[in-house]
Order: structure tokens, then sequence, then C-alpha cells
């Protein structure tokens, strides 16, 4: 609406305070992330908050990988990122790009470094590093190599990128200030020795730059206005403003931070999954139980819902974890107008309506989705022999139970009216076959002569298929913490997956990977990406059909 005042976080003020006055001409906003695991919910607010504020000022937005470890870095990793950047609907400026494409211009600066005297070869090993340190309360002491000579420190980097020396014999550090209040700034490790294969340049360096010196390099040279971290990077500022100010690039990109986004009762640890998934606790980083990215797409989320969530949770500097349940009501509302809603029977029991004609065949037509028509509707078949769902019969019913229970009148929905005429049982006095009779003057479910209180859902034994369901529950026990203090493991819910056969519509057997429905009554379901095939789909139960959360109100 005109003159409608939107309020903006306190990124987009600095952003506008920074385009009045002239110190950004454009807004080049980036996603870093480093190419050692698989992403999860956490990254897409960093994702969403990157790419929508370069939407916001019709600037850009680059995907780079920050690969300067690499001791744990790998193409798989890099190609999952990609895909799930590219889910999420972020769409990057140009190539990807790494912080390996750099390591020449890192080397350089370092150098450069060395000329002013800003930086210096060490041959301390990494226990006297953090002896000569300091600690929070007492101030470090000079490296006892501080004071080479620029010739001397010129000649000893340069032997350094030769490999003429062992991994942890040199490093490299930065010349600041051993008495700083701030650890990042007591002369920080600028690179170090590593005869190691990187994933992308080989073996051609056997030295790499620490993140801290790379990361506002990466910025600089693309030309990024606003590098845009979490909170844990706070401290590491002012060595990013050093780092820009003493290479002396001509516009030097801004560092700001925003609060994580932490949510309660999940597991978003790399070592904690990565043990999840060597024990077979889970099927790879793409479970469904899981939080990463990959695993809440195969749950059946989408980008729209989880775009619905970063915005509820907001962009403030504040610490705080949020609930799951507010994840689910951003699906739930995202796909409630969107879906079919089909009937499928996930613990079946047979019913067996007995006026009806033996070998008939009715086409019921059911809407889609009553909330949407625009979904239209199908057409559902009816016989003699249906399954319907056993919670839905009762033989001695409780107080308040309007479903299936003997002398009891039911609507089958958009069918009929059906009476509950008793059961059969087994030798266990488990229940097998459910008898009934229906009304003919009742098809589609409505007569205006009485009324019913009770409607389920049903699929024909004879022309429905079978397909199977997975019910999710968490993958943590939420009655424990995450993770158990002494073991170190996450305590898991023996129950976060329960497989079943179930009956459904036979136009959901041609349901295509990522399709999804409702299941009337029994939640949302998508078929899933990986196990499914052609004619076979098996289908993950996104999220159940209700919850207790409610939105805050303002």
């Amino acid at each position: 609406m005109d003159g409608e005042t939107v309020s903006k976080n306190f990124i987009e003020n600095i952003i506008d305070e920074d385009i009045r006055e002239g110190h950004t001409k454009e807004v080049v906003t980036r996603f870093p992330p480093e190419p050692n695991g698989y992403l999860h919910i956490g990254h897409a607010k960093s994702i969403l908050l990157n790419y929508g504020l370069s939407e916001e000022y019709n600037g850009a937005f680059h995907l780079r990988f920050d690969d300067t470890n690499p001791t744990k870095e790998k193409n798989e990793f890099v190609d999952s990122i990609q895909k799930d950047v590219e889910w999420l609907g972020a769409k990057w400026e140009g190539e990807v790009r790494f912080a390996s494409d750099y390591f020449p211009q890192m080397y350089e600066a370092a150098v450069k470094l060395i000329k002013k005297g800003k930086a210096y070869v060490s041959d301390l090993n990494a226990e006297q590093i953090r002896e000569y340190r300091g600690t929070l309360t007492e101030p470090g002491k000079n490296d006892p190599n501080r004071d080479r000579s620029v010739e001397e420190n010129l000649q000893l980097f340069e032997d350094m990128k030769a490999g003429k020396y062992e991994d942890g014999s040199m490093v490299l550090r930065a010349k600041i200030d051993m008495s700083s209040s701030n650890i990042n700034m007591r002369d920080p490790i600028l690179y170090r020795v590593a005869h190691i294969s990187h994933h992308r340049t080989g073996d051609t360096w056997c030295i790499y730059p620490m993140y801290d010196f790379a990361h506002p390099i990466e910025d600089a040279i693309e030309g990024i206005s606003h590098s845009i971290c979490t909170l844990e990077f706070e401290d590491h500022r002012p060595l990013y403003n050093w780092v820009v100010t003493e290479l002396e690039y001509e516009y030097p990109p801004k560092q700001i931070e925003f609060s994580k986004l932490y949510l309660e009762h999940v597991v978003t640890g790399k070592r904690y999954i990565k043990k999840l998934v060597e024990t077979g606790i889970v099927d790879g980083w793409d479970d469904p139980r899981l939080v990463s990215l990959s695993g809440l797409r195969r749950r059946g989320f989408t980008p729209e819902s989880i775009k619905k969530f970063c915005e509820l949770v907001g962009v403030t500097k504040s610490q705080g974890a949020v609930e799951y349940p507010m994840l689910e009501y951003c699906i739930r509302e995202d796909l409630k107008p969107k879906v079919k809603r089909m009937m499928a029977v996930l613990d079946p029991v047979k019913l067996v309506i007995d006026n009806y004609p033996e070998d008939q065949v009715e086409y019921m037509d059911v809407p889609n989705n009553q909330e949407n028509e625009e979904l239209g509707s199908r057409k559902v078949p009816f016989t003699k022999e249906l399954y319907i769902e056993r919670e839905d019969f009762m033989e001695e019913p409780v107080k308040k139970y309007f479903r299936m229970f003997p002398g009891n009148e039911v609507r089958l929905m958009s069918a009929y009216f059906v009476t509950c005429t008793g059961c059969e049982k087994d030798e266990n006095g488990n229940v097998t076959v459910i008898h009934g009779t229906y009304d003919p003057e009742t098809r589609g479910g409505n007569c205006n002569t009485r009324k019913v209180k009770g409607t389920i859902h049903w699929v024909s034994a004879t022309e429905g298929k079978q397909v199977k369901a997975r019910l999710y529950e968490n993958i943590v026990d939420e009655s424990k913490p995450v993770y158990d203090e002494e073991t170190g493991e996450v305590n898991v819910n023996p129950t976060s997956l329960t497989e079943v056969c179930a009956v459904v519509e036979p136009e959901l057997l041609h349901a295509e990977k990522e399709d999804r429905f409702q299941f009337v009554r029994n939640g949302y379901f998508v078929a899933d990406l990986k196990d499914s095939e052609e004619g076979k789909p098996v289908f993950n139960r996104i999220v159940s059909l209700k919850s207790s959360f409610k939105l805050p109100t303002a």
C-alpha cells in the first residue's frame, strides 16, 4: 500500500546509511560456506538474508566457498551446498567462486604486509604460541622472532612456499599488539605450512592462509560491500578491519554481525551427524529426520516454508532458541492451500458393506481441496470392500466417540452414510473385519433428512494400492538434552522412524518424486526424493495436521 511504513531490520538501516553517506555504491553480498559438511537450517537464514539484501537493493549476490582448510574439504560437500543454495532460490552472480581462486593474491598480500613491517615469520610451535599469547586477564608477550628484518622474513616466507619446512614448523604472523585486550589481535597467524593436497589446487601450495586473513581479502577482491556474518565473528571484526586497512583496498567491505538461528531439540553439529551416519542410525546426511537442508528437502519442506520461517525468526543481535513447531507451522501454512487432499489408510482394517452389490465399482466425485476450488476434483473408486483406519472403529465406544461402532451411522467421505452392524475377530480378540450397511440415497455423503456426527476416510480394498509410508518423529529424545554429557553422543529417540504399509487411492501410485499431498486426517506427505521409483512411490510424512503452536501476537 502507498504510504505504508515498512519496518526494517538493523542491517538494512546500516546499509541505508552507507548509501546515503556515499560509502556504498552497489550492495554486494555473499554466502561463504566452508565445504566441510552439509548445510543445515541455520545456514538457510544466512543464505536468504544475504540474497534477500542483494535483491532488495538491486545489487549482486555471490556464492563463494572458503576452501582454505584442505584437511576437511571435499567436492562432495561443494556439490551438495551448491544444490541447497539453488533449491532455496538464491541466484548468484557469475560463476561459483572459491577462496582458492585467490591464493596467488593472498600470497602477494602477505608479502606486502611483510614489506610494510606488519608481518613476520615465527618458528614457535603451536604450544609456544599459545603460551606467549597470554590469557583473557593477562597480556601476551612478544614472539622472539618478532623483530626479524624485512629481508629475512621475505626469504623465510618464500622458503615456506617452496616447501622447505615441515608442517607446524613455521607460521607467518601479523605484527599488531601482544597486549591488546582482544586476543584475536595478539599477532594472529596469517599462514601455516601444510603439505596437504587441495581438492582444487592439488599440490600447487604447501602453505595455506588462515580464515581470518583470507576472508577479508576475498571480500575485498570481489567488491563485497557488506560482509554479513554471525555473532561469533564480532570479536574478529577488528582483525578483519586491520587486514583490509593495511592492504589499502580502495573500497573496503564492512563486516556486520547478526544472531545465529538456533532450533531447539535438533542435531546440527557435524561430528554428531557424522556419527549418526556411520553407525547407521540415519541413512545419510540427507536423512529426513535431520535438519540439514537436504534432509528437510527429503522430508518434504518447501523453500517457501523455510523462507517464511526465517522471516518469522527475524534478524537481530539478540541470541535465542526457536521452537521446532514454528518450522512445522510454516510448512503447514504453505501446503494447506496448495496440495491435493487424498485418502490414504495407514493402519488398515477391512470394512465390508454387506448390502452393496458384489462386483460394482462406483467412481465418487471428490474435491481435491475444499479451500482451493481451482484444484478441481477427482474420481475415486468405491466398492463393497473398503479399508478404514483401525482407530476409526471401537466396539465399545468411549464417551464422545462419533466414529464407527455397532449401531452407529457415519459418513464415508464423499460417498455414503454407513451403519455399523458388527465385526469379526481372530482367536486373540483382534478385530479383522467390520460389517455395515449403506443407504443408497446418501450418495455423495449428504442427506437432508438426518445428520451424522462422524466422517471417516476410506480406500477401496480391491482398487486401492499398497505403498510404503514413513512416519517420522524427532531423531532426538525430547525428554532429555540433545547430547548425553557423559558419552557425548546424541540422545536418540528409538521411535523416530516407523514404516507402515499403507493403502492409498490409485492416483497416488503415479506420484512423482517431491510431489506433496495431504493425506486426509493423517498429515502432509511427500514422495521421497531418493527412494521413490516410477509407479512405486515411498511417502514421507512431512508433518501432522495439527499443532499447539501459535504465532505470538504483536
